[in-house]
């Protein structure tokens, strides 16, 4: 049965006026609530197109809450299938115990390949992960008359006591974040402030964008300058940068595992020597002859999973892919695997977090919602996504190496 057919005759009247343009898709919601306009929504494409969206209009989630914060026009959901890796034995500051991770994709072998990875090493002791760095940055950019002007306000910028101002300023907008530095850079007449803040459990770029903005405004009074622009896009956001490959941005977290070599073999079916030298000439030579800017085997396809399965901004698997695969041989033959990530930037709390479905994945992993220290939460599921990521880079490389990643392709949906 379609949509249409599923009306009551006060939709059936809405929907004549929106097929002849005199209700807009998104006024519809002045007449009915966000479920219902979803469902007219829906009918007004089936008419349209003359396609059917029963599927489409299948889902459990609060439609109330997600149209509010998560999106316009609703017509419905898309669903992805969602598996599971592990376990995975994790030692990290924030992820401590073993875990199972919720990887949401379309990719036939890709779950496969993380669980192999997870596998191997949970029989050699589990990973180490460690979070470095952990600041979201925000970028506004300020245009100049004249090289004086310029060079003035650079230097008022770089004051200790106007830090100090400006970070009372940003402070004051928000309970949990901080800010923690702002950078000027400057291009001729223009200078952008790369601002950084720690976020705790939020990803953090509402907050961050509010708080920035109160920073302008208070540098405007102060100076006369107004911002251009508050992104000038030296942030970066969901975009490669080099910036983010060096200074890195939400958190840098390096996840680290000594494999043993005679596990390698057995389960693996290669060799450490022959991993090292694929990770070497794919993911360092061949990422250096390509230009890379992530020296990794697939790392972008285990963070763009883990980031559907748990709300994450699926645009941020950008910064994601800025990872760094090493591999090297300690003294006993064993092989010694690790992937740096500059920039892992999740939270816990906000945007898709509390849509139900993928609260359900972060409270499997145990970091839903705000951490009882804040900030830890996040900072826990950093560490998990860089352990997942390690599991996934262990497994292809080792494919490759054993000349097997045709083959398991071709049985598992490829």
């Amino acid at each position: 049965m379609s949509t249409t057919e599923k009306l009551t005759n006060e939709e059936q009247a809405l929907l004549k006026k929106m097929v002849s343009g005199e209700i807009s898709l998104r006024k519809i919601e002045d007449f009915l609530g966000k479920d219902d306009s979803a469902k007219l929504r829906r009918a007004f494409l089936e008419s349209k197109r003359d396609v059917s969206l029963d599927h489409v209009g299948t889902y459990t989630f609060d439609v109330e809450s997600v149209g509010k914060k998560n999106i316009e026009n609703m017509i419905g959901a898309v669903q992805l299938p969602l598996g599971v890796a592990g376990e995975i034995p994790i030692n990290g500051d924030y992820a401590k115990g073993v875990y199972y991770l919720p990887l949401a994709t379309t990719e036939g072998a890709l779950v496969a390949s993380v669980n192999r990875g997870c596998s191997i090493m949970a029989k050699s002791g589990g990973v180490s992960v460690r979070v470095f760095k952990n600041m979201m940055t925000r970028a506004p950019v300020f245009k100049f008359d004249n090289l004086d002007d310029t060079k003035k306000f650079y230097d008022w910028i770089s004051l200790p006591e106007t830090f100090d101002k400006l970070k009372a300023t940003a402070d004051a907008t928000t309970r949990f974040g901080e800010l923690l530095e702002i950078v000027p850079f400057v291009s001729g007449n223009n200078i952008h402030l790369r601002i950084g803040f720690d976020t705790k459990d939020a990803m953090g770029m509402n907050m961050i964008t509010i708080a920035s903005e109160a920073i302008t405004k208070a540098i405007a009074e102060e100076t006369g300058v107004e911002c251009l622009s508050l992104s000038g896009n030296m942030c970066t956001d969901k975009k490669p940068s080099a910036i983010n490959a060096i200074l890195g941005r939400g958190k840098t977290v390096i996840a680290e595992a000594r494999l043993n070599a005679s596990f390698v073999r057995e389960t693996l079916k290669c060799t450490p020597e022959s991993m090292f030298d694929v990770n070497y000439r794919k993911n360092f030579l061949g990422s250096m002859r390509a230009g890379s800017l992530g020296f990794n085997a697939h790392a972008a396809n285990i963070v763009a999973a883990i980031f559907l399965a748990c709300g994450q901004d699926p645009a941020h698997v950008v910064e994601g892919s800025l990872c760094v695969t090493e591999m090297d041989l300690d003294a006993d033959g064993n092989l010694v695997c690790s992937v740096t990530m500059l920039a892992v930037e999740v939270g816990t709390v906000g945007g898709g977090t509390s849509i139900a479905t993928q609260q359900e994945c972060l409270k499997m992993l145990g970091v839903a919602g705000a951490g009882k220290i804040p900030g830890e939460n996040a900072l826990a599921l950093s560490e998990i996504v860089a352990a997942a990521v390690l599991a996934g880079e262990i497994s292809l490389v080792a494919a490759q190496a054993a000349g097997h990643l045709a083959r398991a392709h071709a049985q598992l949906g490829r």
